[in-house]
């Protein structure tokens, strides 16, 4: 073979040997390229999973975090509202002192009453609130004084606008009966008209609804022990003085074979206004007799304070039926069963000065009131006259000291019997 044969055999060989070398080279790169993608792709599936796992510890730490954090900055322990105690004690009291015009020789000082109560809440829903009253001081067997329970009833809330009242409670008639603490009314005594028409502080044992709507309204109603006849004592004034204040019974033992029903509707949809009604209706005789007789009371009311002015007012009517029945057995006592009283006054009050607690607030009330206005006929001769309507004007001031402590002046004057003029002082609190 020639020299340039040789030459150029080599060189094909040479070629071909390199394009083999170059071709598996390429493949052996491109399987590992291959190899790192597959790798890589694990890598990342690895990664994921570890951020996921992550993830989820975290949240978990932080619920669990937040489960026993405490408040945040911005509602320290110091600015958190205090819990509200399950017990809570209230109370008030009067001490008056009464001086005749016309006879100084029977001025008298008196701790009228001093009341202490408890309410203690059960529960959200339920609480039970009673009180218990001393009267003139001192009460025992040679004493005037006396010891009572003015309320005593478990409220329990059905829903947020109506509750259950079920027990011994004030009788929701007129202004004072449900709110008569001295810091809650003008002058020392309270009025004739609330006390010798409507006996407060009446109160009857039974059950009660109150509902407390949207619009201002309340409505109260429901059943209750009523008025013993059987208890009107001919032979004494008491029933002159005030007709169903001589016969009530403050469910102690009270005979209770004839029930009442009552109910209430008061208004306070104007800032500063009151307008409302009552009534009570009641067989009160308790089979006891063979006359069943019943009593019915009934009020309308009204208080507006528009900005310094305290003004209201109250008209009530109470009646009897069948007393000439219940009259006939009793002719000849000092005082007979009436078959209608009534009476209404009006009040206005100013406060004329305040500075810091202090407030000094005048008043003048104007009340007419007659507890025997009618009779039922007995025949001539028999049939008692009706007692003139007594009219009174008082004229006083209310000085507060602070919310819940008063000092009390007034004097009053009688028209049909001068001879009870009288100048009062007193002093109250309540809390």
């Amino acid at each position: 073979m020639s020299l340039t044969r040789l030459s150029l055999a080599l060189a094909l060989s040479l070629g071909a040997a390199s394009s083999q070398a170059q071709s598996a080279t390429e493949q052996e790169l491109m399987r590992r390229l291959d190899q790192l993608a597959t790798e890589l792709n694990k890598v990342r599936a690895e990664l994921g999973q570890l951020q996921q796992a992550q993830a989820a510890q975290a949240a978990q730490a932080k619920v669990a975090t937040a489960a026993v954090q405490p408040p945040p900055a911005t509602l320290s322990s110091a600015e958190l509202p205090p819990a509200q105690p399950a017990t809570v004690l209230s109370g008030y009291a009067e001490l008056n002192y009464n001086r005749p015009s016309k006879s100084s020789k029977d001025a008298s000082a008196d701790l009228r009453r001093l009341v202490l109560g408890y309410q203690h809440r059960f529960d959200e829903k339920t609480k039970v609130v009673a009180e218990i009253e001393v009267e003139h001081a001192v009460a025992s067997a040679d004493d005037a004084g006396e010891v009572a329970i003015e309320q005593a009833y478990i409220e329990h809330q059905l829903s947020p606008s109506l509750a259950l009242h079920g027990g011994l409670f004030l009788m929701p008639m007129g202004l004072l009966n449900e709110n008569h603490e001295p810091s809650a009314y003008l002058g020392v005594e309270r009025n004739f008209v609330e006390t010798a028409i409507i006996p407060s502080t009446w109160r009857e044992g039974g059950l009660q609804l109150v509902a407390t709507l949207d619009n201002g309204l309340t409505l109260q109603g429901g059943i209750s022990t009523s008025f013993d006849l059987n208890k009107w004592d001919a032979g004494s004034s008491e029933g002159r003085e005030s007709p169903l204040g001589a016969i009530h019974q403050e469910m102690a033992q009270a005979r209770s074979r004839d029930l009442a029903l009552f109910g209430a509707a008061n208004w306070r949809g104007v800032p500063g206004l009151l307008l409302g009604a009552s009534l009570f209706s009641g067989q009160a005789t308790h089979k006891q007799t063979a006359v069943d007789s019943r009593i019915t009371l009934w009020d309308v009311h009204a208080r507006w304070t528009p900005g310094a002015w305290d003004l209201s007012g109250v008209y009530t009517r109470g009646s009897i039926s069948k007393t000439a029945q219940l009259n006939l057995p009793l002719v000849g006592g000092v005082t007979l069963i009436p078959s209608r009283f009534e009476g209404w006054y009006a009040q206005a009050g100013y406060k004329l000065w305040e500075q810091g607690s202090y407030a000094l607030t005048p008043f003048v009330r104007w009340e007419q009131f007659n507890t025997a206005s009618r009779y039922a006929d007995l025949g001539q001769g028999l049939t008692p006259a009706v007692a003139p309507a007594e009219r009174v004007i008082t004229l006083g001031a209310n000085f507060q000291l602070t919310p819940g402590v008063v000092f009390k002046a007034d004097w009053q004057r009688f028209r049909e019997n001068s001879d009870l003029d009288r100048f009062n002082l007193g002093l109250g609190w309540s809390f």
